[in-house]
């Protein structure tokens, strides 16, 4: 059941000790929505009877990359033996397959209500699902070919976040490589194979008023560059674009050998390029990559916190961000779920390369807080299809993160230094709560629903056994 089902009858008016708005804050605002969660006015004074949450609120984060099912492995791959190679990457990827195969429709279900209903409690109302496990436990595809698909929108909407819905095209096992045993439930042999998921999934969506579709490529090494190409040119024109690139040393080594060119170098040379385009990782890149990608109008979505969990590097913000370039924050693999924390991954790993602090910077904003917030929230809106720059807008839903004012460093801080001191002095403790289409779903750190959730969650992990 959805937390949206007992619609309300009528308006209802939220008091807040601050809103972010894209020219400042408003204080001591006022926020009613209707009661489909839509705002009907913002102001600093009321029209009558108002319901009051001690908090600021600023924009919910867009989660702008999740594999959901490796949030059942979280923190698992840390234990390496002392007796074999250290573990990389590719051994990595090796026990995400095997957990891969492990899991039922049911499974996935539940897994993906408890990660969704902790991305609510750290501030994220919004998701976009790179879904890549399509098929049953021996490769076949179900019935409804969305099953799996079917079964993160459903959790969705139980828990009341927005989800994109991104099914991934995935042919190979590498460049000019046949598929593993491991990725047998991933696979789309051909184009009008994808399309028939892509569509399948589309209707999928229809179950729940806050979930759409992108298009998803695996990533070069998972399809043959040509049908990326095709894809990309002839495809659905009116959807996000999605795909891995250029993740990991050895991709890029592997490209090289069967194209002749770097990944982010044959998409530059071979597609062209827009802002409904979102490349996942994008680590390594020459310069003239950065510069060309910046060019583009294509987005870069960065996981701070798997990225270096994975050992994966350090994009070249900088040169990016100076020609142009926007981008996202994404959690991918899970191990990190806090908005702020990938933020300041992100600020701090550039701090450190370039010996300057102010990456978080263009010639419109000097402020690194409000920097952060904006391009986090301007090119994950995109990444879901909404192309909406108001942090807030009569007409829009209600999404926002809200921040506990009481804390010492919050309430001494004026109102100009509020989001930077929010953004790089706050913990999940100062998060009071989220309001996720104009319903309040995390109250004082608590998701409505969370024990319930929780408890099925700890069931289900203890049946796979993957934890023990």
């Amino acid at each position: 059941m959805s937390i949206f089902d007992s619609s309300r009858s009528d308006m209802e008016t939220f008091f807040l000790k601050g809103l972010l708005l894209n020219d400042g804050w408003l204080e001591n605002a006022y926020v009613t929505v209707d009661e489909n969660g839509r705002i009907v006015s913002m102001s600093d004074r009321s029209n009558g009877a108002f319901e009051t949450i001690d908090a600021l609120a600023i924009p919910g984060f867009q989660n702008a990359h999740s594999h959901a099912f490796q949030y059942a492995m979280a923190g698992l791959a840390e234990i390496h033996s002392t007796n074999e190679t250290p573990d990389d990457f590719w051994s990595w990827r090796d026990a995400m397959y095997k957990l891969a195969l492990s899991i039922s429709p049911e499974d996935l279900e539940v897994i993906a209500k408890q990660l969704y209903a902790e991305m609510l409690r750290h501030g994220y109302t919004n998701v976009a699902e790179f879904h890549y496990v399509h098929h049953d436990k021996q490769g076949n595809p179900y019935n409804n070919l969305s099953e799996m698909g079917e079964r993160l929108v459903a959790a969705a909407s139980a828990v009341g976040i927005g989800i994109t819905l991104v099914p991934i095209f995935y042919q190979k096992g590498g460049f000019g490589k046949p598929a593993v045993d491991g990725q047998k439930r991933f696979l789309s042999a051909t184009i009008d194979d994808y399309y028939e998921l892509l569509e399948a999934s589309e209707k999928s969506c229809k179950h729940y008023e806050h979930a759409n579709v992108a298009i998803g490529i695996h990533s070069m090494r998972g399809v043959e560059p040509t049908d990326i190409a095709e894809v990309a040119l002839k495809g659905r024109r009116d959807l996000p674009f999605h795909i891995h690139i250029s993740e990991q040393l050895k991709e890029i080594e592997d490209s090289i050998q069967y194209l002749g060119q770097r990944p982010v170098e044959w998409m530059l040379d071979h597609i062209e390029m827009s802002d409904r385009f979102h490349l996942v990782h994008a680590t390594h890149l020459t310069e003239a990559e950065a510069v060309g990608l910046g060019h583009s109008g294509a987005n870069v979505v960065l996981c701070p916190s798997t990225e270096g969990n994975l050992g994966d590097g350090i994009f070249p913000l900088k040169t990016f961000q100076e020609n142009g370039g926007e981008w996202s924050i994404g959690t991918d693999s899970h191990v990190g779920l806090n908005p702020f924390e990938e933020l300041r991954i992100l600020d701090y790993g550039q701090r450190l390369i370039t010996h300057k602090r102010n990456s978080f910077y263009s010639k419109n904003q000097g402020d690194s807080g409000r920097f952060g917030i904006d391009m986090a929230l301007r090119s994950g809106r995109k990444a879901m299809g909404n192309f909406t720059h108001h942090y807030f807008k009569v007409g829009e839903f209600f999404d926002a993160a809200l921040i506990d004012p009481n804390p010492a460093l919050i309430k001494s801080s004026s109102w100009e230094k509020l989001a930077s001191t929010i953004m790089y002095s706050s913990d999940i403790s100062m998060q009071y709560g989220t309001i996720s289409k104009g319903k309040l779903v995390v109250r004082e750190g608590v998701h409505l629903k969370a024990n319930g959730i929780a408890d099925d969650f700890v069931a289900t992990i203890q049946q796979l056994g993957s934890r023990r």
